[in-house]
């Protein structure tokens, strides 16, 4: 039976310890984009269905007015009457509508200045590092702030900013705060390019 030194045991113990935490934090990374999956996913369905409606409502709009005409010269002929009460719903139903489609186009707006703040070198001020992702009240909604995994840790930066100076002007401001370890980074593509000269 072969023999194993006790301190070969311990460090195979490490190892075992070190593959389990890198597990651990591979399945969080994996929880993380399954839900943002799921949310650009429901996204897309609540906007796909909203359109449908929107098409749906304008389509019996369309039929309702060429049916309005074409009953026009019913009602001369035989006097046919249309009903007030339905053309009020028919009215309420485009005003709710065009405030969807408002309020749609401006999450399509929000979302479209992500992907290019994503694809665009921007500037954002670290003000706190953490081992684990435990921000559970802070929501990846908020504008202006970003959470990025810088291994082994998970960083919280706020302000997103087109210009290295602004983002240093910011960080001044953030010092005078209280904020002593705050520093200035550029990120590219949702990960951080380089820490940045703070003045």
């Amino acid at each position: 039976m072969p023999f194993i030194e006790e301190s070969d045991l311990l460090e195979l113990h490490k190892d075992i310890d070190k593959a389990q935490i890198i597990n651990e934090r591979l399945l969080d990374q994996i929880k993380f984009k399954n839900k943002e999956l799921r949310r650009s996913k429901m996204q897309r369905n609540v906007l796909a269905g909203i359109t449908a409606l929107f098409l749906v409502g304008t389509l019996a709009i369309t039929s309702f007015t060429a049916g309005l005409s074409t009953s026009k010269n019913y009602e001369t002929q035989n006097h046919y009457l249309v009903s007030i009460d339905s053309l009020d719903a028919v009215k309420s139903r485009i005003n709710n509508l065009k405030v969807q489609n408002e309020e749609l186009s401006l999450v399509k707006e929000f979302y479209l200045a992500k992907e290019f703040l994503e694809k665009e070198k921007i500037y954002s001020v670290q003000v706190k590092s953490f081992v684990e992702n435990n921000m559970t009240l802070a929501s990846e909604a908020l504008t202006n702030t970003m959470f990025v995994k810088t291994n082994p840790f998970y960083s919280y930066s706020l302000g997103n900013f087109e210009t290295l100076e602004e983002a240093q002007s910011f960080r001044k401001q953030l010092v005078d705060l209280g904020f002593q370890d705050a520093f200035v980074a550029s990120y590219q593509d949702g990960k951080r390019v380089q820490i940045e000269d703070p003045f």
